[in-house]
C-alpha cells in the first residue's frame, strides 16, 4: 500500500511537471515529507518525450529540497536510437552526467542496431529493461513506467 501511494505521489509530480515553462514549480511541503521517505527513484519509459521529462522532474524534486540518493532512467524501444553521440538527447543530458544514471536495454539495442559505441557518454547498458526496473523495485526505488 505505502509503495501505491509513494507511486501515486511521484504520477502526480511528473503530471505537473512539464519540459516546457508551464510546469509546477512549488511542491506542497507533504509531498516534499512524503517523498523523503524513499529517497531512490527509477523509471522505465520509452519516448523522448518521457526522458526529457524525467529529467525535468529531477530539477524539480531537486528545487524543493527533496533529497534524492538515487536517480535512474531506465531506456527501451526506439527512443534508444536517439541516445547516441551528438544527438539532441547527448546535449539535453549534460547536465544531468553524473547526477542521473541512465541504463539503456541492450534487447532494445539489439532489435534497432545501436552498438554500444554509439551511445553518448554517461550510459549504461543494461541486459534487460524489465529485469532491472525488477531489481531496482526489489532494492526499495520509487518507480514509474511510461
Amino acid at each position: 500500500m505505502i509503495n501505491i501511494l509513494k507511486s501515486l505521489l511521484i504520477i502526480i509530480v511528473m503530471m505537473a511537471s512539464n519540459t516546457e515553462i508551464y510546469g509546477q514549480k512549488k511542491l506542497a511541503q507533504q509531498t516534499v515529507i512524503d517523498l523523503q521517505k524513499t529517497p531512490k527513484y527509477a523509471f522505465t519509459l520509452t519516448t523522448e518525450r518521457h526522458f526529457k521529462g524525467v529529467l525535468s522532474m529531477y530539477d524539480l524534486l531537486i528545487e524543493n529540497s527533496v533529497k534524492i540518493e538515487e536517480y535512474e532512467i531506465i531506456v527501451k524501444g526506439k527512443v534508444v536510437t536517439q541516445l547516441v553521440k551528438k544527438s539532441e538527447l547527448d546535449k539535453v543530458f549534460q547536465k544531468y552526467k553524473g547526477k542521473v544514471k541512465v541504463s539503456v536495454c541492450s534487447v532494445a539495442m539489439e532489435k534497432l542496431g545501436v552498438t554500444e559505441e554509439m551511445l553518448f557518454d554517461g550510459l549504461e547498458v543494461t541486459p534487460t529493461a524489465s529485469v532491472r526496473m525488477l531489481q531496482l523495485q526489489a532494492n526499495g526505488y520509487n518507480t514509474l513506467t511510461y
